[in-house]
């Protein structure tokens, strides 16, 4: 199963290649267009989805003008189960969204991949009526397989400036066997990961070919990295406040 893993999850990778393509670029574009206007990138996810803002917010070799919108009743530490129920709530998206700082010269990125319940539809609205470029990287398959929770009847992929599909099959889980009554082994997590950090290489480069030196952290464990990152910290902290946290 290991070897069937690694190919199922090459199969997405090359889906999103082949069809994907152009809209990386034209998010990739964006992107480099928002940092160069002094905006920042901004991403939200519920549940699993939560983990790709982590995955690119101050990480080494990554860009310094990330912003992960982080509230802790949709993440899974608090309580998985709970969570999940949330995510379903209406208006529920209200409690937090409202008071992000969002502004027109930013990108805000939504993460579902069955692109159906409320939280992550309605904070994809409210970016939008704040003036953000929406992108939301989502799974069309799935999405078109099952009825929106959300009050207005429409999906993420329907509310957003441009769409990014990760290619997940329905329910993520790609893999069987006979002994096993339910499929498993998803594969969102891992092509959604390689999807950000693809539009952030290829927006690195379009802001270099502009003549913008691109604000990109050092690992932190290499000698002469915290003079370079801290200049990068003092510069988007206001905009950012979890690069330093509470005083």
């Amino acid at each position: 199963m290991i070897e069937h893993y690694f190919q199922k999850v090459s199969e997405r990778l090359e889906l999103v290649l082949k069809h994907e393509k152009d809209n990386l670029k034209k998010a990739a574009y964006a992107v480099s267009e928002a940092i160069q206007k002094g905006g920042i990138i901004q991403l939200f996810g519920c549940g699993h989805s939560h983990i790709l803002t982590e995955e690119v917010f101050y990480r080494a070799g990554g860009l310094a003008s990330i912003k992960p919108i982080f509230f802790e009743p949709l993440m899974l530490h608090e309580g998985a189960v709970r969570s999940a129920m949330l995510e379903r709530r209406n208006d529920f998206a209200q409690n937090f969204i409202e008071h992000e700082d969002i502004r027109p010269e930013d990108v805000f990125f939504v993460l579902s991949t069955s692109g159906r319940n409320p939280v992550p539809i309605d904070v994809a609205l409210t970016a939008k009526e704040k003036g953000a470029y929406t992108i939301a990287i989502t799974s069309l398959e799935y999405a078109k397989s099952q009825p929106s929770r959300h009050k207005s009847g429409k999906l993420l992929y329907e509310v957003v400036d441009l769409v990014i599909n990760n290619h997940s099959v329905k329910g993520d889980a790609v893999l069987s066997h006979k002994n096993v009554s339910v499929p498993f082994s998803p594969t969102s997590t891992v092509v959604g990961s390689a999807i950000l950090n693809a539009i952030f290489a290829e927006a690195i480069v379009f802001m270099a070919e502009s003549g913008l030196e691109p604000p990109i952290f050092l690992s932190g464990n290499m000698e002469g990295a915290d003079e370079h990152n801290n200049k990068l910290i003092a510069k988007y902290k206001e905009r950012i406040p979890v690069l330093v946290g509470a005083s």
